[in-house]
């Protein structure tokens, strides 16, 4: 088989085709993905009794099924109290007990919320410190592809408008100066 030519006589470029791509997401994406949801599973599973037991109450109580258990609840009490639905005997005219035993309820909800939110804060930590370990990462990696890219140019003679700023651009990021930074500018 003989190569094709183009006009001048050379080889002809290959044509190249991108490989086909699965439907919707990229492998890398679906792996990320996968691994995020393993490790909030793995979370879950790993959450003290105590947790979980929050984090039920939390989400029962943040559901349209309690705000109708309270309005059925409440407006049962209500009425027989006030003599509107007369089919049992009043228990609670001066509505004491009720207004107790909803100030006895808000206590606990408040608190089973705020062991939800300390947990998620735990999560979120979590997170922002992947996030920033990520960002170094990249941000060094991207300081070195900068200087490599710089060299290149260097060897072969090229100028480039970013010159002035190559070798701001290819010093890595010190974490600590910047945190300084900020906190200084913060407190200005």
């Amino acid at each position: 088989m003989t190569p094709r030519l183009d006009e001048q006589g050379s080889p002809a470029a290959r044509t190249t085709y991108r490989p086909p791509q699965p439907e919707g997401l990229a492998p890398a994406l679906l792996r990320n993905i996968r691994t995020l949801q393993e490790r909030r599973s793995a979370a879950d599973r790993d959450a003290s009794l105590q947790d979980r037991i929050a984090e039920t109450i939390t989400r029962f109580t943040g559901s349209m099924a309690f705000v109708a258990l309270h309005v059925v609840l409440f407006g049962f009490w209500t009425l027989v109290n006030t003599g509107l639905l007369p089919i049992l005997p009043k228990w609670d005219a001066s509505f004491v007990i009720l207004g107790t035993s909803a100030s006895v309820e808000a206590i606990f909800l408040s608190t089973f919320v705020l062991i939800s939110q300390n947990r998620m804060a735990a999560a979120a930590d979590k997170r922002a410190d992947l996030d920033l370990h990520i960002s170094l990462l990249a941000e060094h990696e991207v300081t070195k592809l900068v200087a490599m890219v710089a060299a290149i140019t260097e060897r072969m003679g090229i100028e480039t408008v970013a010159d002035p700023e190559v070798g701001e651009l290819s010093q890595d990021v010190a974490p600590d100066a910047v945190l300084d930074a900020i906190e200084r500018h913060g407190r200005a």
